[in-house]
């Protein structure tokens, strides 16, 4: 399995952006899916966002054009740009690599708070 270490979270007033990178043990080209999800506190880890080995991206209604997510295979690297932030979005972002999104390996996790 591929190990992942992300990096990026923080805390940040409402409306204010971020980035959060997700950096692979090796190389990703070839995992199907990589992927970010979150888990906000009493409640289940949901799906952020995803993108395939082609390149096709796929959203939570709940961020769909606020967030972007990009993989640079040549850096093992995905990366999630998160802008217009809002309180809701606030959660533990998880990074997940793998042949179907929530299955294979996960990241430890980055702290995102945002501020009202």
């Amino acid at each position: 399995q591929v190990q992942l270490v992300e990096s990026g979270g923080g805390l940040v007033q409402a409306g204010g952006s971020l980035r959060l990178s997700c950096a692979a043990s090796r190389g990703i080209f070839k995992i199907n899916f990589m992927g970010w999800f979150r888990q906000a506190p009493g409640k289940q880890r949901e799906l952020v966002a995803v993108v395939t080995s082609a390149g096709s991206t796929n959203y939570a209604d709940s961020v769909k054009g606020r967030f972007t997510i990009s993989r640079d295979n040549a850096k093992n690297t995905v990366y999630l740009q998160m802008n217009s932030l809002k309180p809701e979005d606030t959660a533990v972002y998880y990074c997940n690599a793998g042949s179907v999104p929530g299955i294979g390996s996960w990241g430890q996790g980055t702290q995102v708070t945002v501020s009202s």
